[in-house]
């Protein structure tokens, strides 16, 4: 047993939102293919320091455990991440566990992510229908727009890109990345498309698409690939043939 391979996390704690934050060591029993969040699992179940004292088991938030949720969301060695999809075999020793810090931290690895929902109400990231009665079936998209829908679809409100943006900051109140994709998204579909004028001025509006720095960091760090900056590209000509049309009166 002395012979045991372990895995040696460095994990940030904080209890409470006022509280200040400090670091606590612990070592886990290393197994093959083992993530981020089951080592989280084994410190909770003995929450015993490296250095052999008794500690409050980490706090951390986790829902579907594949990647689907967005809940597991923290800054591994780092780079933000899923705590579920990231392997201890390929993360450099020690694994340094920090909460993202573009929310307000709860308690130890968990966030308020508040903010970005705030932001999908703003811009009216829905699709308004009447839901009183049966409708029947929906419109009908083509099938290369309906798989470009699908891929945007797939964002799960992570926080990852915000925290890997450098637009997002105390000192700005740019809403995010993940926006540009939403508003895509909505406008694109045959429904939704009714209120996309309405959709493009809530964003063209403080907070919007003008605090968007194009450093690409999003696409690279969002763990379902989401185009994101073909969506930035793609929401700055609708605002712009919006502008246009609104300059002249076009309707």
């Amino acid at each position: 047993m002395a012979d045991e391979k372990k895995v040696v996390f460095i994990i940030s704690r904080q209890d409470g939102p006022d509280a200040t934050p400090y670091e606590q060591r612990f070592e886990v029993p290393y197994r093959q293919n083992m993530n981020v969040i089951s080592a989280l699992m084994e410190i909770r179940r003995n929450p015993v320091t490296a250095k052999g004292e008794q500690t409050s088991p980490p706090h951390w938030e986790m829902n579907c455990l594949e990647e689907v949720c967005g809940a597991c969301s923290m800054v591994i060695n780092g780079k933000p991440r899923q705590a579920c999809s990231t392997l201890v075999d390929t993360l450099q020793q020690p694994i340094r566990v920090e909460p993202m810090r573009t929310f307000p931290v709860v308690r130890d690895l968990a966030v308020d992510r508040s903010r970005m929902f705030e932001a999908l109400k703003k811009v009216k990231a829905w699709i308004p229908i009447d839901g009183t009665y049966d409708l029947g079936p929906g419109p009908r998209m083509a099938e290369n727009k309906r798989q470009w829908a699908y891929e945007l679809s797939k964002c799960m409100t992570c926080g990852v890109c915000l925290e890997a943006c450098p637009n997002v900051n105390s000192k700005t109140d740019f809403m995010g990345p993940f926006v540009f994709g939403q508003v895509e998204l909505k406008n694109a579909h045959p429904t939704g498309e009714m209120n996309k004028e309405e959709r493009l001025e809530s964003f063209m509006d403080e907070g919007g698409l003008q605090g968007c720095g194009n450093s690409q960091n999003c696409v690279q760090s969002c763990p379902k690939g989401i185009p994101l900056t073909t969506s930035i590209a793609a929401i700055n000509r609708q605002a712009a043939v919006h502008s246009l049309k609104s300059f002249f009166g076009h309707r």
